[in-house]
């Protein structure tokens, strides 16, 4: 009889449904907002990676329409445009460098290469080989790189820890034949005489 009714009383229990949802949402509810989280990180990352590039793709056109020397002041504002675009919170780095190719000894040339933000400028031996990252040149012609650089740190924690942003962009020189570099003192160009520049067309914005 003891048996039987200790028997009855399992059933019951194992049977008793009352208090399931409370206990289901216990499980749940952290589950779920440990995703919404991790989606919304995500995303965000990735939208600093788009955005970033966009920005870097921006400088890069803006430079590659220029008839004139650029100047210390010229990448200033051009650093800060890349901030604003990028609304960044950190310091990011950025180099802009003109490359020509020496059909002689067939390899990529530094011509000038400018820094901001702590990156360090390049020299004519780190981009020798840079045959699988740039385009092929002519005889004379230049292209110039721009590349950016930056640590973004996610809102929330969920394994991704800081990422480190780079951008690579090259152009050729849309006006101009040449891109010349005024340090203060000289010019700092490739051809010895630079052809006039040809006149920007009147672009929407």
């Amino acid at each position: 009889m003891m048996v039987t009714s200790l028997l009855n009383k399992v059933r019951d229990f194992r049977d008793d449904q009352k208090g399931v949802i409370a206990i289901e949402t216990v499980i749940l509810i952290p589950i779920l907002i440990w995703g919404y989280i991790a989606m919304f990180t995500i995303f965000d990352t990735f939208r600093q990676y788009t955005t970033q590039q966009k920005a870097a793709y921006t400088v890069a056109d803006l430079i590659s329409r220029q008839v004139t020397p650029l100047d210390a002041d010229f990448l200033d504002g051009s650093h800060e445009l890349f901030i604003e675009l990028s609304r960044l919170n950190v310091l990011p780095g950025m180099r802009v460098t003109v490359a020509k190719y020496d059909t002689v000894n067939q390899e990529y040339v530094v011509v000038w290469s400018r820094t901001r933000g702590g990156m360090i400028g390049l020299q004519s031996a780190d981009i020798a080989d840079w045959s699988d990252k740039l385009p092929e040149l002519a005889e004379k012609e230049q292209v110039t790189i721009v590349e950016t650089r930056s640590i973004y740190t996610p809102f929330f924690e969920i394994g991704l820890g800081d990422r480190s942003i780079g951008n690579f962009v090259f152009t050729r020189p849309r006006y101009a034949t040449q891109l010349c570099y005024f340090d203060g003192f000289v010019e700092i160009c490739d051809l010895p005489t630079a052809e006039p520049p040809k006149e920007a067309p009147n672009e929407q914005a």
